[in-house]
């Protein structure tokens, strides 16, 4: 059986709902793309890590639908107008899938990241670019973090730089595990990570045991059990969301240990301020770093 792609081009208000529609009507995947690409009219989207950007549509949206060459695509495409009552059936134009190795080709769009001075997060399926470097195995997965965002390249970048070497670390948000990972190839005496989500919490051991990494990954109830609100750590480094991160400005303060540091990341520039406004009463946080509208937030508690 072969694919073909059904191109669509509409307006920004009726993207969502075709796609929707498309789906509904059979449709086996469907993307928006900006109808711009590629010119001087191509704007980008932005969202901060685990959200959708504010608009999840271009002025020119194309939609372009997956289906199998078997499939009647004018009553497809009919078929989902009528279901968001479009005044007329949308142009549309088609597009041949040609059959490929399609595991080969999703492998070769992820490609070894380097970062820092010595990082590389290298996916499995290629080979070390720098044996003498601190190397993480790492393929991409249902968990956030690869290095390839701004926020987590901008917490890694800070690890290495103050290399956590026989300190206590706490990564709260760990995500797939990488920060806890660099923490411990740094050699940081222990690392312990925490996220609520427990798909995270498999990835992370999972990626943890591929690098043999030594590290203790638990969900909250169950970091709390075993780390209690007395027990404070040298460095702590939270990769979040900004709402959040404002919400848990006394936990997470509170878990630094006297003359340890705070790092927090996952927060647009134009946050910054309010998400420092929040942890003010407990630690004085500055932009120790920017990449891409990105910040990432330090400070130290004194001792």
């Amino acid at each position: 059986m072969g694919w073909i792609e059904i191109v669509i081009e509409v307006a920004r208000e009726h993207a969502e709902g075709l796609s929707d529609a498309l789906m509904d009507a059979g449709a086996l995947s469907v993307s928006v793309e900006d109808a711009d690409e590629g010119t001087e009219a191509e704007r980008p989207l932005f969202g901060e890590p685990g959200m959708e950007p504010d608009e999840n549509a271009w002025d020119r949206s194309r939609v372009v639908a997956l289906a199998d060459t078997d499939t009647n695509h004018a009553d497809l495409v009919a078929e989902a107008a009528a279901a968001i009552a479009l005044a007329e059936v949308p142009n549309y134009t088609l597009r041949s899938v040609a059959d490929q190795d399609w595991v080969r080709l999703t492998q070769s769009q992820f490609e070894p990241i380097h970062i820092g001075k010595n990082i590389w997060v290298v996916p499995s399926w290629h080979e070390v670019p720098d044996a003498n470097a601190l190397v993480l195995e790492l393929d991409p997965g249902l968990a956030f973090g690869t290095g390839s965002h701004p926020t987590t390249r901008l917490c890694m970048e800070w690890l290495e730089a103050h290399a956590p070497k026989d300190s206590t670390v706490l990564d709260y948000g760990c995500g797939s595990g990488i920060l806890a990972m660099v923490a411990e190839k740094l050699a940081a005496k222990s690392v312990v990570g925490v996220d609520i989500d427990p798909q995270a919490i498999e990835s992370a051991r999972f990626n943890a045991e591929r690098n043999r990494c030594n590290i203790e990954f638990s969900l909250p109830k169950e970091f709390g059990i075993a780390h209690p609100a007395t027990e404070k750590f040298d460095v702590v480094v939270a990769n979040i969301l900004s709402s959040p991160l404002k919400l848990m400005a006394p936990m997470l303060s509170g878990r630094v240990a006297p003359g340890g540091s705070l790092i927090l990341s996952g927060v647009l520039s134009r946050q910054a301020e309010e998400v420092a406004a929040a942890y003010a009463p407990f630690i004085t946080l500055t932009v120790w770093a920017e990449h891409e509208g990105w910040v990432a937030l330090s400070g130290n508690l004194p001792a």
